[in-house]
């Protein structure tokens, strides 16, 4: 069994920061690439940002220059720093892990979702 527990949303003002956290636990061999990803009310899920193994990112570009993903391998543990944020960041953020339990095959775990709400 792998879970996947976020931490860190909450309310801010227009322009503040927060940061979430996403440690996964459980059955794993080993992780391959981390993500987080968000859901706005009435729109689809959509990726923020994400990191491999050897720390190679990609951000959507609604988020570059704000925001920052990052990882600890040896914790499991996947970052997001939002910085200058903006009421239309508001969403519930989820993280996403490529996790291998047996010898071969990755497969994709979510987390429980962290509601961020941007407002004044």
């Amino acid at each position: 069994q792998v879970q996947l527990v976020e931490s860190g949303g909450g309310l801010v003002q227009p322009g503040g920061s927060l940061g979430l956290s996403c440690a996964a636990s459980g059955s794993i061999v080993s992780i391959g690439a981390m993500g987080w990803y968000r859901q706005a009310p009435g729109k689809q899920r959509e990726l923020v940002a994400t990191i491999t193994v050897n720390r190679s990112t990609k951000y959507a570009d609604s988020v570059k220059d704000r925001f920052t993903i990052s990882r600890d391998n040896a914790k499991n543990t996947v970052y997001l720093q939002m910085n200058s944020l903006k009421p239309e960041d508001t969403a519930v953020y989820y993280c996403n892990a490529a996790i291998r339990q047996g010898m071969f095959t990755y497969n994709d775990y979510w987390g429980q979702g962290t509601q961020v709400t941007v407002s004044s």
